[in-house]
């Protein structure tokens, strides 16, 4: 098993690095915390790490729509030697790394090209945009995984999280985009009722999400991002209804307290360490 190294990077409005930092860590990886302008001025190399994290915020103020002018940033910003950081995302994907975007982090992706990146040219193909409530959504919800489409989700079927948005709405370019989304099963992460089912009804679903989407992944399953938080459910004591799920079981173990969103972290760092090949 190798050692698992995780970049997580913070500054324009980023706020969530240091519980995401913290997830890492207790997933077992070393994390380290550095603004992006360090990854811009080459004070640090993005290929040192196994897995780049985008944390959840409020970049930019998301004053042109959340995370456009960062996804810009990353997109057009060239370096000392005139390439362009993108270029490096690119080969950083190209040599078998990982990328997850959470909350801001996801809109990011989305709109510098990640994220479904169905046609492999990293050209935006989906957006987030403002919730039908017309409001910011702070509260718990429920969603159902695949585990079969990224390593980020493997084992997971039911998860509570908490939103913390006012744009998670996704929308799909165009009827090809969606029907490639659906045959590829890169809807990954879908907002549930109670029943356990899909649903584009409000209060379940917060935002209006078209395929009830709360996670999408890339084909390859190495590039995930998710509207919920997993990074705010590292203990089951953050759960609000904790005393139950502690009778029910709802642990990872009978003496474990860890919360479910761990189990994202934990998932990604066995993965890349080789734990179970």
């Amino acid at each position: 098993m190798k050692d698992v190294r995780a970049l997580v990077v913070t500054g324009f409005g980023i706020n969530c690095e240091e519980e995401t930092a913290a997830a890492y860590r207790l997933a077992g990886a070393q994390a380290r915390i550095a603004h992006l302008n360090d990854l811009f001025l080459e004070k640090l190399w993005l290929h040192d790490y196994q897995i780049l994290h985008f944390p959840g915020g409020f970049s930019f103020g998301d004053d042109l729509g959340s995370g456009k002018v960062l996804a810009n940033k990353m997109r057009y910003k060239r370096l000392k030697g005139g390439e362009l950081f993108f270029d490096h995302l690119e080969r950083f994907l190209a040599d078998g790394n990982y990328i997850l975007g959470i909350c801001n982090g996801f809109q990011a992706l989305v709109k510098m090209g990640l994220l479904p990146n169905i046609a492999g040219s990293f050209e935006q193909e989906v957006t987030l945009t403002r919730n039908n409530s017309a409001k910011f959504e702070d509260r718990w919800v429920t969603c159902r995984a695949r585990p079969d489409a990224t390593p980020f989700l493997k084992g997971i079927e039911l998860i509570d999280l908490p939103v913390r948005h006012g744009e998670g709405k996704l929308v799909l370019r165009d009827a090809a985009v969606q029907a490639a989304v659906l045959e590829q099963g890169l809807n990954c992460l879908t907002y549930v009722d109670q029943a356990g089912e899909a649903t584009e009804d409000y209060p379940a679903n917060p935002n209006g999400s078209a395929l009830c989407c709360a996670g999408l992944t890339d084909p390859s399953g190495h590039v995930f991002g998710l509207m919920p938080h997993p990074e705010a459910f590292l203990s089951i004591y953050n759960h609000p209804d904790w005393p139950r799920k502690v009778r029910e079981g709802g642990t990872r173990a009978p003496a474990d307290e860890s919360g479910q969103g761990l189990q994202i972290f934990r998932n990604i760092v066995d993965h890349v360490a080789g734990k179970g090949e």
